[in-house]
């Protein structure tokens, strides 16, 4: 591939950037899909969340693969203390992370610990993360599982800031940053800026589990966050409960009462 065809990423990389107090991203290193085995030609931009906790902890949510300087400037700002992967598949640099600082506690989603397992990938977890956030950071984070199938997530939400922190659940990429012929793949399944839209893979689960879908959906628009975060694309930092509301009718539509 030439090098004028080559997709750009979120620059710079592998630095932090304040997104509100307290609250900030990490843009990584392009990432590919392996499924059964076979690496797709796919490109994928990769974002971690930091959330520096009242105690001076920091919360790592979904971590990019590690970098040296990278953990040095973090070091900087507060402990590293929390590894957080919100679902079976944000969890594969936890471990590396983890090595580093042995002293962090390395949290696991559901299914996490078995997707390592089977892809042989050196992550040792040490607690379970479920739908309600535990004492570590439930002052400042509050959090909800959203049902997905293979797909399902911990979604968080960080209450001083009001935004909300997502990997999979809702996809916004930039087409100018996506080869052909994912960028028509994308274009087709709606999941591209400025509108986003529901990973496509979540879909037909939600519909089927729609009783624990619209329970989280409820808690999650009852949040009323102002910003969106997203692992994949470009994040909303504005308007995010009519983007929830936009995303979330078609789940939500068959049980609201009828106006009078």
């Amino acid at each position: 591939m030439a090098a004028a065809q080559i997709p750009s990423l979120y620059e710079p990389i592998n630095e932090y950037k304040p997104f509100a107090p307290g609250i900030g991203i990490v843009d990584g290193p392009f990432e590919y899909l392996t499924i059964a085995g076979v690496r797709l030609t796919l490109p994928f931009t990769t974002r971690m969340t930091v959330v520096k906790l009242d105690s001076g902890d920091l919360f790592l949510h979904s971590p990019v693969a590690f970098d040296a300087a990278l953990a040095r400037h973090l070091q900087s700002m507060g402990t590293i203390r929390h590894l957080v992967s919100s679902n079976q598949f944000h969890y594969a640099h936890i471990g590396e992370w983890s090595r580093a600082f042995p002293e962090a506690i390395t949290w696991a989603s559901p299914g996490a610990r078995q997707r390592a397992r089977a892809r042989r990938i050196d992550v040792q977890f040490e607690k379970e993360l479920g739908s309600a956030p535990p004492a570590e950071w439930r002052n400042e984070i509050d959090q909800t599982a959203i049902p997905g199938g293979f797909f399902g997530e911990i979604i968080f939400f960080h209450k001083a800031s009001k935004a909300l922190i997502l990997t999979d659940t809702i996809i916004n990429l930039e087409l100018d940053k996506i080869d052909q012929p994912w960028r028509l793949a994308t274009r087709i399944t709606g999941m591209y800026h400025p509108r986003g839209q529901l990973f496509f893979g979540m879909r037909l689960p939600l519909l089927l589990q729609r009783a624990k879908a619209r329970a989280a959906m409820e808690k999650i628009l009852s949040w009323h966050p102002h910003t969106i975060i997203l692992s994949h694309g470009r994040c909303f930092e504005t308007g995010a409960d009519q983007i929830l509301e936009r995303l979330f009718y078609r789940a939500l539509q068959e049980h609201r009462p009828e106006p009078e």
